[in-house]
């Protein structure tokens, strides 16, 4: 898959922000993954992967995982801890609004830690259209994102319940959109945390 790496639309500040450490980068999954662990099956790819701890934990768990983010540094980043760790994974610059021009489908299985509430409502539509065309139909897509319950207006979107219904509510299945917590490595404020949403949604 690297050399398909590209430089997609909407590099520039999310590249920028890994020569520091981002607040989204706390070296680990988030809580919410480690304890969906075992629903994560099959092939994997990690959407807005980051450094890519996700795809990292489902590798070590000896399933097949790439990771995908428009980052070139946090994907330079990911490739050194996967050396690192001994593990096998994929991990691609490319733009995950044309994931079926940058991954290898079909998946069984994506995550998405921190995604879905960076775009706007219609390229919110278009990333579900992608998620569905590289996904198996059965596959789950378990995602956390930022809540309306989290006071502020710093950061990214802030979803709420209703929002997510309607973005899932043609070809999917919502298992569940539970409250939860993202953590953050350097908040904004002084919680630790911001109000999110935990969604499990399965392709039709």
């Amino acid at each position: 898959m690297d050399d398909r790496d590209a430089s997609p639309l909407g590099t520039g500040g999310f590249d920028a922000a890994y020569h520091g450490r981002p607040p989204w980068e706390i070296g680990r999954p988030q809580a919410a993954f480690v304890g969906a662990v075992d629903q994560i099956r099959g092939r994997v790819l990690d959407a807005g992967c980051g450094t890519g701890e996700l795809a990292l934990m489902a590798a070590a768990r000896g399933l097949d995982a790439s990771g995908i983010d428009a980052s070139p540094t946090a994907i330079a980043i990911a490739r050194k801890r996967c050396a690192e760790r001994g593990l096998t994974a994929r991990f691609v610059v490319g733009d995950v609004l044309r994931l079926n021009e940058f991954t290898t489908p079909p998946y069984d299985t994506v995550l998405d830690s921190g995604l879905l509430h960076v775009f706007d409502a219609a390229d919110r539509s278009r990333y579900v259209a992608q998620l569905a065309a590289v996904m198996t139909p059965g596959g789950q897509y378990l995602a956390l994102v930022f809540s309306d319950r989290e006071p502020g207006t710093w950061g990214p979107h802030r979803l709420t319940r209703d929002q997510l219904e309607v973005e899932f509510a043609d070809g999917w299945r919502i298992d569940a959109i539970e409250p939860s917590q993202f953590e953050l490595a350097d908040p904004p404020t002084t919680a630790p945390f911001a109000e999110s949403w935990f969604i499990r949604a399965r392709r039709l």
